[in-house]
């Protein structure tokens, strides 16, 4: 499989969520289980180790970062066959860290990392860009502009720019839930050059304006064109059937010169049921409790626990659930 390739066709990759018992302990067998899920879905690849499947897994008294890539990796190649299909691990930490993270993650058969930068949240861009230089040496990277309410940071025009330079950079993941952010990130890939570089919604909120906006910029005189070419998304991570239908659909409309209205009346359908599943009323506390659930509803996980015992479904959350799984049931896999 060539990963470039693979990345700029525009793939549906999900952010898989932690199975635990309800005592807080891994589920290796519903583990697997969603990893056969999101491959007979027919998503193009998977994300391991990153926020959905909660960065805690990397805490020493915790000590799941390993067994749950592990245990992914291993269904994964059991049930995708020869399709391509690529496996991306989330890199976290400041250098040492994550190099010792992107070992761990070429050792069990992953292709790409997805570099989380939170560790950095203080540092000038120089110094975060030497990080991503070094990771970039060791494993193809997916660069990830995560929005500050869980952990991420705001980086300017510039800081994009120089990252777009590296050439071990495959793609990047656009996260930062704002429009302005998003141009910036766009601007700054097409401004290098750089055609080889996938670019990710990561936007949970607009998703579906994402992947239908064609971008536009003058550069040295002449009009370039890129797309966001496909989602790595948390929101993915449920009624992810519906989702891989929906990017084959869009691939389709995007490309013609008129596309019908009904698809921005499916654009706020689609970030209103993210607002339940995410809990952006709560600021996104009941986030990952709120994948958990939807999973849990389809028959894929046991429970909403987390690592957290204080991260729970807000007051709420179940009921807006309900709501909208009510009014989209088109936005749904209905039950597994």
């Amino acid at each position: 499989m060539n990963i470039r390739t693979h990345l700029l066709q525009g793939q549906v990759i999900p952010a898989i969520p932690l199975a635990l018992t309800a005592e807080r302990k891994l589920d290796e067998e519903r583990q697997r289980g969603l990893a056969r899920y999101y491959v007979s879905a027919g998503s193009g690849g998977l994300a391991v180790g990153v926020h959905s499947t909660q960065f805690a897994i990397r805490d020493p008294k915790v000590g799941l970062f390993r067994p749950v890539l592990e245990i992914t990796s291993r269904a994964i190649d059991e049930a995708v066959g020869n399709r391509p299909f690529i496996k991306v691990a989330g890199i976290c930490g400041r250098t040492d860290q994550a190099l010792k993270e992107v070992d761990t993650a070429l050792e069990l058969g992953y292709h790409a990392g997805l570099l989380s930068l939170a560790a950095f949240a203080k540092d000038p861009d120089a110094v975060v860009l030497k990080h991503c230089r070094e990771v970039a040496e060791a494993v193809p990277v997916i660069g990830f502009y995560l929005q500050p309410a869980v952990g991420g940071r705001a980086f300017s025009y510039d800081f994009w720019r120089g990252f777009a330079e590296i050439p071990g950079v495959v793609a990047v993941k656009i996260a930062p839930f704002n429009r302005y952010q998003t141009l910036d990130v766009v601007r700054a890939v097409v401004e290098t050059g750089r055609d080889d570089i996938a670019l990710y919604t990561g936007n949970d909120d607009n998703i579906i304006i994402d992947l239908f906006t064609k971008f536009r910029f003058r550069v040295s005189g002449r009009v370039v064109e890129r797309r966001i070419v496909g989602g790595l998304l948390g929101q993915w991570a449920v009624w992810t059937r519906t989702a891989v239908k929906m990017l084959e659909e869009i691939k389709i409309e995007r490309e013609k010169d008129t596309i019908s209205a009904v698809w921005l009346t499916h654009a706020a359908e689609l970030t209103d049921a993210n607002a339940a599943v995410f809990d952006a009323a709560n600021r996104f506390h009941g986030c990952i409790p709120g994948i958990h659930e939807v999973l849990r509803r389809q028959g894929l996980l046991a429970g909403t626990w987390c690592l957290d015992p204080n991260e729970c479904l807000s007051p709420g959350q179940a009921e807006e659930l309900d709501r909208v799984m009510s009014a989209y049931p088109h936005l749904t896999d209905g039950a597994d």
